[in-house]
């Protein structure tokens, strides 16, 4: 378990912090695939009016679904947070203990994703009204995501 004091530094973070590492994450793994992905597949595979299959081969699978995968696990096991996490100082961490999460609750964490989107996406609109700020993938794995607690608003009297 890790240190108490270094424990109460910390709060739930909450929904918007969060969709704002999303959108990072995103804008960062698109920025990586859609160059891949244009080189082996020409500027048809953005075609919006494509009605084609919605996997347009074994290299759309791998570079769509498996490398995101692999990376956003890769790095919740080694940083505890994805680059975007990292940019507004969150960390991914074992609900019950506080220490890092294992590799299995990793993987749990991102399969709770898909459960979580299922139903319109209230598993992960949870997190805006759940007491620890817990999506339904945090429930399933057994995590929380949290940052540093923000230091008192300074106020100067008036005079």
């Amino acid at each position: 378990m890790q240190d108490q004091s270094a424990l109460q530094q910390l709060q739930y973070a909450g929904f918007w912090i969060r969709t704002g590492a999303t959108i990072v994450d995103t804008i960062l793994l698109l920025l990586v695939t859609y160059p891949i992905l244009f080189v082996i597949y020409g500027p048809s595979y953005f075609d919006l009016n494509y009605e084609g299959a919605f996997v347009r081969g074994g290299a759309d699978f791998i570079i769509s679904y498996v490398l995101p995968a692999v990376v956003v696990i890769a790095f919740w096991v080694a940083k505890q947070a994805t680059p975007g996490k990292m940019a507004v100082s969150c960390k991914i961490l074992d609900a019950r203990t506080g220490n890092p999460p294992s590799g299995g609750q990793c993987v749990i964490r991102y399969q709770g994703y898909i459960v979580a989107m299922l139903p319109l996406g209230l598993g992960i609109l949870w997190v805006a009204v759940d007491r620890r700020k817990q999506g339904l993938h945090d429930k399933i794995a057994g995590t929380v995501v949290v940052r540093q607690r923000q230091p008192e608003e300074v106020r100067f009297d008036p005079a």
